[in-house]
């Protein structure tokens, strides 16, 4: 039962997402073309509760510019994407407003 996706593997997606979006922000703002973007995200499940750790994710980017301009891009990127310093530096989550209904 469910969508056929779960929680991790969401976050894992808004991992590789927010930070394929973030490159290309950062391309144009260097006035670089990309052409294609892979981002891989991998995480390991475990702790009581079970939480990410160890998440780790690597880039692939062909671009109309020279190497080094690439690696520069995505160390940048790396540096202000928002999602990732968002987890790195750690963001409360707090329970809201909370129903229930109870439906016999």
């Amino acid at each position: 039962m469910g969508l056929g996706f779960n929680g991790g593997e969401l976050l894992l997606l808004a991992i590789g997402a927010c930070y394929t979006n973030d490159l290309y922000r950062e391309a144009a703002k260097q006035q670089l073309t990309i052409q294609s973007v892979q981002v891989d995200v991998d995480a390991d499940w475990s702790g009581d509760p079970v939480r990410a750790q160890n998440v780790s994710f690597s880039v692939k980017v062909e671009a109309r510019a020279s190497e080094r301009e690439i690696l520069d891009l995505i160390t940048h990127t790396n540096r202000v994407a928002e999602i990732h310093n968002s987890l790195r530096m750690g963001t409360a989550v707090e329970l809201g407003k909370t129903e229930a209904i109870s439906v016999r």
